[in-house]
């Protein structure tokens, strides 16, 4: 197994980026990842004034995959996703979609492996962990993306599905795909509406390779339950119709259902839902079921 510490970062995917590593195809890679504040935060007495914010959204990498060649359709494994430390959380006038904060604050949430602790005035809230990967993407053709951002190529997606499990497609932009990921939760709400989740650093064990998958839309995610369209965009109105396009086509071009019967399926047991509302450009998800797929005799992407 190969291993990636969070010594290699960056906070920008573009074409130009010099790898980090390089893995091939099929072999495991774990990275050590750093939490969205860059590790800046240790204690709710560290001011979030006092943050360099240039060292926001950290992604380990970049990562380049032997014989991926640009346009290909890269299948990313997450063979593991483990939270490794305290969580942190940050209230910040003005951030998010809650515009009643009106007082920074930097809260420490204990992580007991299985539980989130939250303090609050009326006693602990204990909350189930399901950790998954907020920064996850491959650098784009052309261009410069923060990693704070989401889009085509990935980014900043905070999908609450890209969990340990889960499997996502991406269509490489350049030869090597150059491949990086971040900004893990322990646990995080679909919206993200205050900007944050359990923000944690952690480690991400993958397995990368190359698919034929045709006309797949990408991002893309699938789990054992469930397959997903992902679609960012500058609001709401355009993310939610370029998320259903998405399923759209993977139904018919990639499945090969009729135009009826797929908009059927899709209003009968799809469902919408937001990843976040809070970065540069929000992210919709359109969920579709496993079950109803292999009833129809789809045998899975690539095969």
């Amino acid at each position: 197994m190969v291993h990636l510490s969070s010594d290699h970062v960056f906070y920008a995917f573009e074409p130009g980026l010099e790898p980090a590593i390089t893995i091939k195809q099929g072999e495991e890679l774990t990275l050590e990842t750093m939490d969205c504040f860059g590790n800046q935060l240790k204690t709710a007495d560290d001011s979030l004034d006092a943050l360099d914010w240039d060292r926001i959204n950290p992604a380990t990498g970049p990562v380049f995959i032997e014989g991926v060649k640009a346009g290909d359709i890269v299948r990313i494994k997450l063979l593991k996703v483990e939270p490794t430390g305290h969580c942190t959380m940050a209230c910040i006038p003005g951030e998010g979609a809650i515009k009643a904060i009106d007082e920074t604050e930097t809260v420490i949430l204990e992580n007991t492996g299985d539980k989130v602790v939250l303090s609050t005035s009326r006693g602990d809230i204990k909350i189930d962990t399901l950790p998954m990967i907020g920064v996850i993407g491959v650098a784009p053709q052309e261009g410069s993306v923060a990693t704070g951002t989401p889009g085509a190529h990935g980014g900043n997606m905070d999908c609450t599905m890209i969990g340990q499990g889960a499997t996502l497609y991406f269509r490489a932009g350049v030869d090597g795909a150059l491949f990086g990921c971040g900004d893990l939760h322990a646990v995080m709400g679909d919206g993200e509406v205050s900007v944050c989740g359990a923000e944690t650093p952690g480690i991400v064990t993958i397995v990368a390779d190359v698919v034929e998958a045709g006309d797949l839309p990408t991002p893309f995610v699938e789990d054992e339950q469930l397959v997903a369209a992902i679609a960012s965009a500058s609001t709401i109105d355009q993310a939610t119709h370029d998320a259903i396009d998405a399923m759209f086509a993977f139904l018919t071009k990639v499945v090969g259902l009729d135009t009826n019967e797929t908009a059927n399926l899709m209003s009968l047991v799809g469902f919408l839902k937001y990843c976040q509302v809070v970065d540069p450009e929000v992210t919709v998800r359109f969920e579709f079921p496993q079950q109803v797929l292999k009833e129809l005799g789809f045998k899975g992407i690539g095969k």
